[in-house]
């Protein structure tokens, strides 16, 4: 289980790299899962000198007021030989073996962080201690709690390491180290008032009571440290630290363990607790537990760890890949961002995608609803034909048919289709930029990259409106050539008067009476009607050809041409990734690769724990 303790220390470590030491977060946070110990006590109430006891060393700063203003990650690792040092995770090539310089580094951190201000913040100091003298365990400091703000602090600075300290001490993996004085009324107890708050019932909270040699005569701590007085899943443990004097006069934290041992085993009130107190019992103790709580939790850590590595990898994804650093990955990048959003326009044209289904209704309803609507009156009125006919005749009456006023009256009457043909071709070009918008938004990529989109966008959309200029070109040239060239077999097939038994030698002026009018404009309606039915379906073969199909095979080749053109430093203003998304994406790699490292040796140190624990059951 060491290896177990060991790894946490480890992920604790590479949390503490990534900025992760639970805090409120928008990233997920493994330190949150892992389990650990922190100290919680009032100022004086001997919470320094018990963390010394528990290391041997002297490294704690010292001094009146808040002397801890950071949380301190102390780890203890115990190393088979050689000689004790200390290691800081911001300073991770240096080994300390003056502990005296230890406490300084300390104290030149919290001001590094903080300046030379009384204030307090939630970024924790981390220390690794390695000793043969030590048993593996992880603690994590906090400062005092206090009641009243010094000079240099805010007002606010009671209710803020409050607030640090119940955001650590809430959460169910960790275990509450609350330290108390002897010497006070425990009803007063700053730590044990909060460890209520967060742990009423006292399962993650372990009890310490120093200065105990310091009680008024006749008075005694056995109620407590029996647990009547305040009852905890766990027996209280009884310490005595290094008076002042003491640490004036350096005593070594070896004569000062002897003589706590002495202390115990001597007093008449407390040998029978003996073998239970004293800050090395309580190093075992601890050590002993947070390897128990470590392996309870395993497979709830797994558990998180797999599942936050997938959603870290789904967020990823979604983000998109980082831009490239030289030129030629830009420009495919860019390339493949185009393609990509070029494929989703395809599938709105193709039907697997909504949109594509309204050019239809412009070619089925639109575009035929148009051409019934349209009105002949004004071509085909009586006075319009007749002036036509005898315009066409000149100064000499026809002799057979007005075939000059009837070309007048059709291409007037043709002309008029026009209208209806152009608004086929704008409405099915709107149509087109609607689904680029659909496209635009609906490509993932896209998103990551403001002028990219707004590029792609610009550029389809010039490219369209090319498509629509050839497209109106082509069919209105349909509805011109319909004009300029009259259908012969039609009119050879009408009756002539004199077949339906009409006077030859009546005055040729007589034939223009409103009855002779009269067939004439049906007659020309007839081959106008004839006409539209054509267009009915040339028109959208026309647009299809020029725009639709257009649209699919060329939308983005004039901007892939001028891509090519460009330099790279066009072509990185084209990748103006939001900051905050670039930012995120390397967090949540950096953080993914932390997860990845810990779910493979997590899952190697478990099993190993549990094929030793089955060798264990089966040799027994």
């Amino acid at each position: 289980m060491e290896n177990l303790i060991s790894l946490v220390n480890k992920l604790q470590r590479a949390c503490t790299a990534l900025g992760d030491h639970g805090e409120a977060s928008s990233l997920p946070t493994l330190w949150d899962s892992l389990p650990s110990i922190a100290v919680v006590g009032g100022q004086s109430s001997g919470k320094s000198s018990v963390l010394e006891s528990i290391v041997g060393k002297d490294f704690l700063p010292r001094g009146s007021g808040i002397v801890t203003r950071r949380p301190l990650v102390l780890q203890l690792h115990k190393i088979d030989q050689g000689k004790e040092y200390a290691e800081f995770l911001h300073l991770p090539s240096k080994k300390f073996y003056d502990f005296a310089a230890v406490r300084k580094e300390i104290s030149d951190e919290t001001d590094r962080e903080m300046g030379q201000t009384k204030q307090i913040s939630s970024v924790p100091i981390h220390l690794s201690i390695y000793s043969p003298n030590v048993v593996n365990l992880t603690l994590v400091d906090l400062p005092g709690l206090t009641k009243v703000a010094i000079d240099g602090q805010s007002e606010s600075i009671v209710q803020e390491i409050e607030d640090m300290l119940r955001a650590y001490i809430q959460k169910p993996n960790c275990i509450i180290l609350a330290i108390s004085p002897a010497n006070q009324d425990l009803a007063t107890s700053d730590a044990i008032k909060m460890s209520r708050e967060v742990d009423p019932t006292g399962e993650r909270t372990i009890g310490v009571l120093t200065k105990i040699d310091l009680m008024d005569k006749g008075t005694d701590a056995v109620d407590i440290l029996e647990g009547k007085s305040y009852r905890l899943k766990f027996p209280w443990v009884g310490v005595v630290n290094r008076s002042q004097q003491d640490i004036n006069k350096q005593v070594d934290m070896t004569s000062a363990r002897r003589r706590e041992r002495e202390y115990f085993s001597n007093s008449r009130d407390y040998k029978h607790l003996a073998p239970r107190m004293g800050s090395e019992y309580l190093a075992k103790m601890l050590s002993k537990h947070l390897e128990g709580v470590i392996k309870s939790r395993i497979p709830g850590i797994q558990s998180l760890i797999s599942k936050t590595v997938a959603d870290l990898e789904a967020e990823l994804s979604h983000l998109g890949k980082p831009i490239s650093t030289d030129a030629g990955g830009k420009l495919l990048l860019i390339m493949d961002i185009c393609r990509a959003f070029d494929q989703i326009y395809k599938e709105h044209l193709n039907g697997m995608r909504s949109g594509g289904d309204k050019i239809y209704h412009v070619f089925e309803r639109q575009l035929p609803a148009a051409l019934k609507k349209l009105q002949f009156e004004q071509q085909l009125s009586m006075e319009n034909i007749k002036k036509l006919i005898t315009e066409a005749d000149g100064y000499q009456p026809h002799l057979i048919a007005p075939e000059q006023g009837y070309r007048h009256i059709i291409e007037s009457s043709l002309i008029t289709i026009k209208g209806p043909a152009e608004a086929s071709v704008n409405a099915v070009d709107i149509i087109l930029k609607e689904l680029v918008r659909k496209a635009i938004s609906e490509t993932m990529e896209l998103k990551q990259y403001p002028s990219l989109r707004k590029e792609v966008e610009g550029a389809a959309n010039e490219s369209l409106e090319r498509m629509k200029k050839e497209s109106r070109k082509a069919t209105l040239m349909l509805v011109d050539m319909e004009c300029c060239y009259l259908t012969a077999d039609f009119f050879r097939n009408l009756p002539q008067e004199f077949e339906r038994g009409g006077n030859p030698t009546q005055s040729i002026f007589d034939r223009y009476n409103d009855s002779y009018l009269r067939r004439i404009g049906a007659t020309v309606l007839q081959y106008v009607n004839m006409v539209l039915a054509g267009l009915v379906n040339s028109v959208p073969k026309s647009v299809v050809h020029c725009q639709v199909r257009e649209a699919k095979r060329s939308l983005l080749d004039h901007f892939f041409a001028e891509l090519g053109r460009r330099t790279p430093i066009q072509l990185s203003k084209l990748l103006d990734e939001d900051p905050a998304i670039m930012e995120r994406r390397s967090s949540l790699a950096k953080r993914l690769e932390l997860y990845k490292s810990a779910q493979m040796e997590i899952s190697s140190v478990s099993c190993l724990y549990f094929r030793n624990k089955i060798s264990g059951l089966a040799y027994q």
